[in-house]
């Protein structure tokens, strides 16, 4: 039996902790200044409180972070500086010269790190949440969920490579949704929302539904994208860096912040097929950014976009 520590069990760390849990694992929490909410998904899932950082590190073998990526950095120098010894897993979606500063960061304080990167929502069901792993001491990560629900796989040892995966993954599930989103916001922008629904109904009956039930499954948490797709200025290949869209979109009294990732390719076609919709896609949008060769094209508005 190993002794697991989950900072700051939310959604998805509370579902991490109990494929600990069922795999014959304790698993402990911080409670300092967290949120009544996150003290009753502790208690539901019967976790060990500890209210003392140092003790925490001091009491577990394994600490996970599972955090809105732009915490990551704080929460990895938060544990170093407490004295932590032991197996620590960066869960969170980085990217992957990100996770390789925070695993150099940490093993030259001797803390064996291992690369992470989950795909699919909260583990209650089997086969429909991964957690992927690298770097040299996955296996000992990977055997704390060994009864799941939620489903491991070791991809390798090279730290960067789960982040790679997640990061890849991301740009599209995320990318797409961010264009079906302007693509929403246009239609609407210009009154033809109702006849897009009837025609995407047309080759299939419950598509303007799905449509619907996929932005605001979105939305919902989409304030966790902006770190999610910011990426270091260094690339770990040679390779065009990513870039970033970010845009708002509107509808039905929901204005929503949304960023997403995706490739140079990409930009390149949304930004085709957004200026061609309407010249007023960008008003529409409210912000459609796009960083290639330090240019911005020109997207029908000129009003300058805030990231």
């Amino acid at each position: 039996m190993s002794q697991l520590g989950i900072l700051h069990p939310g959604e998805m760390g509370i579902s991490i902790a109990a494929s600990a849990i069922n795999s014959g694992h304790q698993v402990c929490w911080l409670s300092q200044d967290r949120s009544d909410k996150t003290r009753a998904r502790a208690e539901k899932y019967q976790l060990i409180e500890i209210d003392s950082l140092f003790q925490f590190c001091r009491i577990c073998e394994m600490v996970i972070s599972i955090c809105p990526p732009h915490a990551a950095d704080e929460v990895a120098r938060s544990v170093v500086e407490a004295g932590f010894k032991g197996y620590y897993l960066d869960a969170n979606a980085i990217s992957p010269q990100h996770a390789i500063k925070i695993g150099q960061m940490l093993e030259a304080n001797g803390i064996q790190f291992v690369d992470g990167g989950i795909i699919g929502g909260p583990a209650w069901v089997p086969k429909e949440t991964w957690l992927y792993l690298s770097g040299e001491h996955s296996e000992e990560i990977a055997s704390c969920f060994s009864s799941g629900p939620l489903e491991t796989k070791i991809i390798g040892n090279e730290i960067g490579k789960a982040s790679a995966l997640k990061m890849c993954y991301a740009a599209y599930s995320k990318g797409t949704t961010a264009l079906l989103s302007a693509t929403l916001a246009t239609a609407e922008s210009l009154g033809v929302r109702g006849e897009l629904y009837q025609q995407w109904d047309m080759g299939d009956k419950d598509s303007s539904e799905q449509v619907n039930r996929r932005v605001r499954h979105i939305t919902v948490k989409a304030w966790r994208f902006e770190g999610e797709s910011a990426y270091s200025k260094s690339p770990p290949t040679g390779k065009p860096r990513a870039r970033r869209v970010t845009f708002t979109p509107i509808g039905s009294n929901c204005v929503r912040r949304y960023s997403a990732v995706a490739s140079p390719s990409m930009l390149g076609l949304v930004a085709r097929i957004t200026s061609l919709i309407s010249p007023f896609a960008t008003r529409a949008i409210n912000c459609l950014i796009f960083k290639s060769s330090g240019s911005i094209p020109s997207m029908g508005d000129k009003t300058p976009c805030k990231t």
